[in-house]
C-alpha cells in the first residue's frame, strides 16, 4: 500500500511540474537580439 502510495505522489507531483513547465507563456517565444536588455553607458554593474 505504501508502495502504491509513494509511487503516485512522485508521478503526479512530476506531472504537475510539467503542466506547470508548458503552459508558461515565454515556452514558445524566442527574443530577438533587439529584445535583450543593453546596460546604460556610463554604470557598471556590481
Amino acid at each position: 500500500m505504501i508502495d502504491n502510495f509513494a509511487l503516485a505522489i512522485s508521478h503526479g507531483l512530476m506531472m504537475l511540474a510539467a503542466w506547470l513547465l508548458l503552459r508558461r507563456d515565454d515556452l514558445d517565444k524566442e527574443p530577438s537580439r533587439h529584445d535583450v536588455a543593453r546596460p546604460e553607458k556610463g554604470k557598471r554593474g556590481a
